[in-house]
C-alpha cells in the first residue's frame, strides 16, 4: 500500500523570530479572553468570550498556514467563540506540545474548564 504523500509534516513552519513573537501573541490571547478549555485526547476545546473573535479568527488564519497538519473549527456564538483543535493520530507523541501552546500559562482562565455553554 502506497501512504499519502500529500499530508503535512507534523511540523511549524514557522522561522527564526516569528516563532517565539507567535506564541507571545497567542499566550496574549489567551489571558485576555480565553474563557475554558477542554482537552479529550487529540482534541482541545477553548472557549474565548466574543469580544476577542477578530484575534480568534486571525490566530486560525495564521496557524493554518505554519501548522497545516492541524484541524480548527469556529464556531461563533452570541456569548462565546468556540475554537476546536484536532490534531491527527500521528501527532499523537507531540499532541500536548502542540495544544499547550493555546493555554495560558498561569492556567487561569476566568471560567473553569467544562464550565462553559455546550451548546
Amino acid at each position: 500500500m502506497i501512504e499519502n504523500q500529500t499530508e503535512p509534516p507534523i511540523a511549524c513552519t514557522l522561522e527564526g523570530e516569528s516563532y517565539p513573537e507567535r506564541i507571545a501573541w497567542i499566550a496574549d490571547l489567551a489571558r485576555e479572553g480565553l474563557r475554558s478549555h477542554r482537552r479529550d485526547d487529540l482534541t482541545l476545546e477553548l472557549d474565548y468570550a466574543p469580544e476577542v473573535a477578530g484575534r480568534v479568527h486571525e490566530m486560525v488564519r495564521k496557524e493554518q498556514e505554519c501548522c497545516a497538519f492541524l484541524s480548527f473549527d469556529i464556531t461563533d456564538r452570541n456569548n462565546a467563540v468556540r475554537l476546536t483543535i484536532t490534531a491527527p493520530g500521528r501527532a499523537r507523541d507531540v499532541a500536548d506540545d502542540l495544544f499547550e501552546q493555546f493555554l495560558p500559562t498561569s492556567a487561569s482562565c476566568s471560567v473553569p474548564a467544562g464550565s462553559a455553554d455546550r451548546s
